[in-house]
């Protein structure tokens, strides 16, 4: 399996930023225009607000592979942030406070700031 899939792993990662970027950046068009099933838009000076732009905006620069690792490691730490803040208090495991995504999405773009861009990306090109 590694000998076949090991030659398409580059753009098997750069798939995986691609589709976590879009998933992100759905978010934060929830929050920033209530949209895709919210309710209504938060208050965009809020800290709602603020993590709504974060993540509409990085979770596009993300999947377009633009400014990826500083924008990445900024979007990990909102992650780290929201599940400390919002899912912790409510239990020590995320199965168990709700927090999955918002780990997932925290270690997904931790290693994307890791590893960079990657193929299929503007950073590739503009290097």
């Amino acid at each position: 399996m590694q000998r076949m899939l090991g030659r398409v792993a580059p753009f098997l990662y750069a798939l995986l930023r691609i589709v976590a970027g879009l998933a992100w950046a759905q978010h934060g068009a929830q929050k920033l225009f209530g949209v895709l099933g919210a309710k209504q838009a938060v208050e965009i000076t809020s800290q709602l607000g603020l993590a709504g732009i974060i993540e509409f905006v990085g979770g596009l620069l993300i999947a377009l592979g633009l400014f990826t690792t500083p924008v990445a490691f900024v979007a990990s730490g909102e992650m780290a942030w929201a599940y400390f803040q919002r899912h912790a208090p409510q239990g020590l495991f995320p199965i168990q406070n709700g927090g999955e995504l918002a780990v997932l999405y925290c270690f997904i773009f931790l290693y994307v700031s890791a590893v960079g861009s990657g193929k299929l990306s503007i950073d590739s090109i503009r290097k």
